[in-house]
């Protein structure tokens, strides 16, 4: 099996995501200080540390096959990749803030403004969309400091929280888009790697399914386990198992978890009875 080379984070915030999807993939690797390329121990593997800037082109230039990165990365990059699937984690935004006192009834009042940013093509692609014209600041770092200093009137800039923007005195005003870790690759990668894609993506859906699902338990009245499994949004039919108690059994089934708050009351009024949530590890389907 050829040997597939994937790029991650060297450091920042979704390095340790990365590290941990490998590890709950059973993918044994080490945790990269001081060193540009692993060899995961387990599987055919090779992970670049690589600096978050500098991913999408290695990737785009087949130096590396495929890499977990950012939306907003590959957004702003604009580079020939594919994502494969999205991951569910580092979620956040690249959005407009402004001063907290500022008036901001609508993206008009950007017209004629500075804004700095660390995101220049995808905040001239929000103003180009919006007929808007604004004076851009490209900066790498610290936007967040700009209008406080006096160097913009407006910021573009990813957040999480939103807690550094609050502690700056600014406010958001508009998302130009959301984003989240993937997984992206080369659009040229050759078959025999592929194929070695294909078997990291199956032990990544394996994790990913079960983290959007739960494990449900619950006793049932033998006369109401017919109307409890209609209830219940599952692919398969439930695992039914008798209880010692005569005339009740116990029903087993996978749920995704939020659809399991748009059931519960519906369970109960059938007739189920200690109702049990548990996590799953792994699903393979």
């Amino acid at each position: 099996m050829s040997k597939l080379k994937l790029a991650i984070q060297k450091s920042g915030r979704l390095k340790e995501g990365s590290i941990k999807l490998l590890k709950d993939c059973g993918i044994v690797i080490e945790n990269g200080i001081d060193k540009l390329k692993i060899n995961a121990k387990n599987f055919p593997l090779d992970v670049f540390y690589l600096r978050n800037n500098d991913i999408p082109q290695f990737l785009e230039d087949g130096v590396v096959d495929a890499a977990i990165i950012g939306e907003n990365t590959l957004i702003e990059k604009n580079k020939d990749l594919k994502i494969v699937v999205k991951l569910g984690f580092s979620k956040c935004k690249l959005v407009l803030a402004v001063p907290k006192n500022d008036t901001f009834n609508d993206i008009s009042w950007l017209e004629g403004k500075k804004i700095a940013t660390s995101y220049p093509n995808s905040l001239k692609s929000f103003l180009k969309k919006n007929n808007i014209n604004s004076d851009i600041h490209e900066i790498s770092g610290s936007v967040e400091i700009a209008p406080g200093i006096g160097m913009a009137d407006a910021i573009c800039d990813l957040v999480s929280s939103g807690s550094t923007l609050f502690k700056n005195g600014l406010k958001e005003v508009k998302t130009i888009l959301t984003s989240q870790a993937c997984l992206a690759k080369n659009v040229n990668i050759n078959y025999e790697i592929e194929k070695t894609l294909n078997r990291l993506l199956f032990r990544i859906e394996s994790v990913l399914k079960a983290k959007r699902s739960k494990y449900i338990l619950m006793n049932v009245p033998n006369n109401k386990i017919e109307q409890v499994s209609n209830i219940l949004p599952v692919l398969k039919s439930p695992t039914v198992l008798p209880l010692a108690i005569n005339g009740w059994s116990s029903l087993h089934s996978v749920i995704n978890e939020d659809e399991f708050w748009m059931v519960i009351d519906k369970l109960k009024e059938a007739g189920a009875e200690d109702i049990l949530i548990i996590p799953i590890e792994k699903m393979v389907m």
